[in-house]
């Protein structure tokens, strides 16, 4: 793919609007990893299976294609800026983050509009990612509105009706 192909695609994939989570695990030896991702779906209702793409070059990689555990953290518009910083490479992304470790030592964000925690179904090659994908084991669903990434930004929905039980 030439370079203007390659500006083109990435400037029409950020006309998708989507949801943002922050997805977390940590190492054989208790230390924490995260990411920010935007590539994340529900692949299965039995047995419950969700997906999330990591870029191969992240920095915690190593750690994801390794876990056995992660928790998937569909976020609000009040933690952007802690997305931007799981999407910065280098970052101190857990100091004063509201994180604290799960009954499994993986660390999870207390107030989201949903966490997902999940072990591993698989890992797929995806061309420069890795599709993680995960069978969710407990569920639990906040009262807040998602933070909706768009145009390289994070926006606020404005108008969404009443959730039906």
């Amino acid at each position: 793919m030439s370079t203007a192909d390659a500006q083109l695609f990435r400037e029409a994939m950020s006309t998708f609007p989507s949801g943002v989570t922050i997805v977390t695990t940590a190492d054989p030896d208790g230390r924490w990893w995260g990411f920010t991702a935007t590539s994340f779906c529900s692949v299965s209702m039995d047995p419950p299976l969700v997906l999330v793409c990591l870029a191969d070059t992240a920095e915690c990689h190593p750690a994801f294609t390794a876990a056995e555990r992660w928790n998937v953290h569909v976020i609000h518009p009040d933690h952007a800026d802690l997305a931007a910083r799981f999407a910065t490479r280098g970052a101190d992304k857990f100091t004063d983050a509201g994180f604290v470790p799960d009954g499994n030592g993986v660390p999870v964000l207390e107030r989201t509009c949903v966490t997902l925690n999940c072990t591993l179904h698989a890992r797929h090659p995806g061309g420069d990612h890795t599709i993680l994908l995960g069978r969710v084991e407990r569920t639990r669903v906040g009262d807040e509105l998602p933070a909706v990434y768009f145009r390289r930004g994070f926006h606020e929905l404005t108008h969404v009706s009443s959730r039906t039980s």
